[in-house]
């Protein structure tokens, strides 16, 4: 579960998904919760399905699209798939009992590499002391939103320099000056998600080197995800949904920016994969 997430499990699908005809009548997109993404042309991906699961050249083993193992394309033109560049460094930390074909993870890794990395528990990423540079996303009675926590990573930065809290005022309308202030004091470098299912999350988030961070919480969205973890709360995101949902609201709440696309092609792979796990429900009678 990332952050937010769930067990997630494509492995199999892909040998599900090559023998959907594209001819198979997909369910009304206008329904589709991945509808107005601004995302680079599927074509590569519809021919590389026509070819069905091949032999990954690093590894040796069958892949569809990509190789969760080697987070290498596969059976595609690396010049066709889209790359973007984050305004902050994104680590994920897997459960070493999840299974690599399990987790969406890979696909952030692949849309932006260089500011992506995932590791595998015991191994986390090095923190510098510094707490307020990083955040880790994840729910729980000490998470808090997105909009809060802005206000936290400050008056940990100034109580990490010794220097008074100023209280801050709340202030309805701010000036264009007073954005630009808050823009420019926002002190987050690296964002730390957690790949597992719920109930293996335990040992991963009670680690002490990750105590003194700051958990940030994602209320407000819903998963689309095609298996979604019973029992669980529709809130619970995939790893790349949560990545994708962060990112967005960073941009908008904490960068005060636009947003006009700049992450959507995170879900290149997913929105794909939705569609085509649609198409053989469909087919299957079983929407």
């Amino acid at each position: 579960m990332s952050a937010t997430s769930l067990s997630e499990d494509h492995s199999d699908s892909g040998g599900k998904l090559d023998k959907c005809s594209n001819k198979v009548e997909s369910a009304n997109e206008n329904e589709s919760p991945l509808q107005g993404l601004k995302l680079a042309s599927h074509e590569v991906l519809e021919r590389a399905q026509t070819q069905g699961r091949i032999k990954c050249t690093k590894c040796g083993g069958s892949r569809m699209f990509f190789c969760y193992t080697c987070f290498s394309v596969v059976g595609v033109n690396q010049a066709e798939i889209p790359l973007i560049k984050l305004p902050v460094k994104i680590d994920v930390i897997k459960h070493p009992n999840e299974t690599d074909g399990k987790s969406t993870a890979v696909h952030a890794k692949l849309i932006a590499p260089d500011d992506v990395n995932v590791y595998t528990y015991p191994c986390i990423p090095e923190l510098d002391g510094d707490s307020y540079k990083t955040i880790l996303v994840f729910p729980g009675p000490d998470s808090v939103t997105i909009e809060e926590m802005l206000q936290h990573l400050n008056e940990m930065r100034t109580n990490s320099t010794d220097e008074p809290t100023v209280k801050r005022q709340k202030v309805i309308n701010e000036t264009e000056e007073a954005s630009q202030v808050k823009q420019q004091s926002c002190p987050l470098e690296r964002v730390i998600f957690i790949d597992s299912t719920w109930n293996q999350t335990t040992r991963i988030i009670t680690d002490e080197r990750l105590q003194a961070l700051l958990r940030v919480e994602l209320k407000t969205r819903k998963t689309c995800f095609w298996r979604h973890q019973r029992g669980s709360p529709d809130t619970y995101l995939a790893t790349i949904e949560a990545i994708y949902y962060f990112l967005k609201d960073y941009h908008t709440l904490c960068l005060l920016k636009e947003y006009n696309g700049e992450y959507d092609n995170l879900l290149f792979f997913y929105s794909y994969l939705y569609k085509l796990i649609n198409k053989a429900k469909v087919s299957a009678g079983k929407i």
